[in-house]
């Protein structure tokens, strides 16, 4: 059975960033290992790079307008490379999820949805409204760069999140998500193969990125506000201990954020470019704690920080914030503070170092429990019974 995976943006800014290390490449790797033949199918911007991944064909279509209605265009070409006999669409994008529904209704073709974000809370949630007057509809209509011309205008999510009945399964990747859209939990797994303590020296990964001198707290993602970064650096402020550092791993792809931070607390803050999902692990073995400290909002509610299991499958102690799953997946392998609170993080931070040997064995406890719950076999069990419902 071929399964084609559909993502909207396979650009290294959308789902080919971190060398495919997020969801629809997870989901694609979990679905190898049921001996399924899996392809990607997506677009990129013309001017961004193709998304790359050995393992798993990926079939890129080239957005040469991304305005309506020359959109289309690309549209039609995209259909056409659709070719599995299941199609799982990521995200409820019109041009995810959209394009999977026309392909359904064209070919009778089994859809899955995979919904790993609420899309709208990036544009304010359920107080989003569109109420134009007539001269502001003729212009977001009419106008060569007018707002209904851009594919995924939070009008047309609100249209896409209305037709989520309409798949035949949904998959969702935590609580808050399966409860606004139902569906099947599938966690995010980790390789836990690839990421394994063992394989690595933490004191040589510190030695090889010129970290040595420090004690390492990491990021290992992109920071955005509502992921609560500068509440650790905050935390570092009020802790004013030389050798601490902060170490980001990649970057925002968005935006400056990056530079906001460097510029306010650029003491605490060391950067390493984005690399290779297969040199993560080298990179998280060099830490000493892992960072997770998001903050209590709609978007940080519906993710499921990949990151968190980056330090779980290292064996490395975890700090983290009581906000959406995290309290359940990391439970008492790891440290929890309220969100929004940099003087509970810094406390957390000195108790750590403190009591490393306690530490130390909560991480040991992390990384079993990524095994057993959160590794791409784990995705694997999940997916074997979503397809074979399908089969039925």
């Amino acid at each position: 059975m071929k399964i084609s995976v559909v993502v909207g943006d396979l650009s290294s800014s959308g789902a080919g960033r971190w060398g495919g290390a997020v969801r629809p490449f997870l989901l694609s790797q979990a679905l190898q290992q049921l001996n399924l033949e899996v392809e990607m199918v997506g677009f990129v911007d013309n001017d961004r790079e193709p998304a790359i991944n050995q393992s798993i064909p990926i079939i890129s279509v080239p957005k040469k307008h991304n305005i309506y209605p020359q959109f289309l265009i690309s549209a039609q070409q995209l259909l056409r490379q659709i070719t599995g006999e299941i199609i799982y669409a990521y995200k409820p994008k019109p041009t995810s999820w959209g394009l999977s529904l026309i392909k359904k209704m064209q070919t009778g073709r089994r859809v899955i949805l995979d919904i790993d974000d609420w899309e709208l809370s990036w544009h304010g949630g359920e107080q989003w409204k569109y109420h134009p007057t007539f001269k502001q509809l003729a212009r977001d209509l009419l106008k060569p760069d007018g707002a209904f011309r851009q594919p995924d205008h939070p009008f047309y999510l609100k249209w896409m999140e209305s037709l989520v009945s309409k798949a035949d399964v949904i998959t969702t990747h935590n609580q808050f998500l399966q409860k606004r859209f139902g569906g099947v939990y599938v966690p995010n797994g980790k390789d836990v193969n690839l990421f394994d303590p063992t394989k690595y020296d933490p004191q040589q990964s510190r030695s090889d990125y010129g970290l040595s001198d420090y004690r390492i707290l990491m990021f290992p993602g992109a920071p955005r506000p509502y992921k609560g970064v500068e509440d650790v650096l905050m935390a570092l402020d009020l802790l004013d201990q030389p050798d601490l550092r902060l170490v980001i791993v990649g970057g925002s792809p968005y935006d400056d954020y990056d530079n906001e931070l460097t510029n306010k607390w650029g003491r605490w803050i060391i950067k390493i470019p984005k690399t290779p999902a297969s040199e993560m692990p080298r990179i998280v073995a060099a830490a000493h704690i892992i960072v997770i400290p998001q903050r209590d909002s709609p978007a940080a509610m519906a993710q499921f920080p990949l990151k968190l299991t980056d330090g779980m499958a290292m064996a490395k102690p975890v700090l983290s914030t009581y906000v959406g799953d995290i309290p359940e997946i990391l439970g008492d392998t790891g440290y929890l503070v309220e969100p929004n609170s940099p003087q509970q993080l810094a406390d957390s931070i000195r108790q750590i170092f403190e009591h490393w040997e306690e530490a130390d064995a909560k991480a040991i406890k992390a990384r079993e429990k990524c095994v057993e719950k959160y590794s791409l076999e784990a995705m694997a069990v999940i997916l074997s019974k979503v397809i074979a419902g399908l089969s039925v």
